[in-house]
């Protein structure tokens, strides 16, 4: 079976469902993975490893696990390139998600940030919450 279905899950959401993995945010990670296909770009790949790899982190799972999962995801998700730079997001480091999103015309993006959810819909691309995401998807 073909996979369209194209998302954009936030940097928060991403390092939430690997730290919790028995949480509604991780599931919602993991039914984005076989549902469809989950988007980056470099930009957002370049996040996730830095915040990923913060020392705040290290009480959960050791650095080298942190980075081996970045590395997996790398291989899982779809490396997509920025076509169209976005600067509407009222806080800046939130623009990459949607210029990712409007680049790859992604059916949604998924995130708990609330500076993203006031421009829901944007260019009728849905912005959602994971709980949101596993009752839609």
């Amino acid at each position: 079976m073909k996979r369209t279905k194209r998302f954009v899950f936030d940097t928060n959401v991403i390092v939430s469902a690997f730290l919790f993995p028995d949480s509604s945010v991780a599931k919602a990670f993991e039914k984005g993975l076989k549902s469809g296909t989950i988007l980056l770009s470099e930009e957002t790949l370049e996040e996730l490893q830095k915040v990923l790899l913060r020392d705040k982190f290290d009480k959960y799972l050791p650095k080298s696990i942190r980075q081996a999962f970045v590395q997996k995801f790398e291989i899982l998700a779809a490396m997509i390139e920025i076509t169209e730079t976005i600067t509407a997001c009222s806080d800046p480091k939130d623009d990459k998600f949607l210029s990712l999103a409007v680049s790859a015309n992604a059916e949604c993006i998924v995130t708990g940030d609330e500076d993203l959810h006031t421009l829901h819909p944007f260019k009728n691309i849905s912005i959602i919450t994971p709980t949101m995401f596993l009752k839609n998807f």
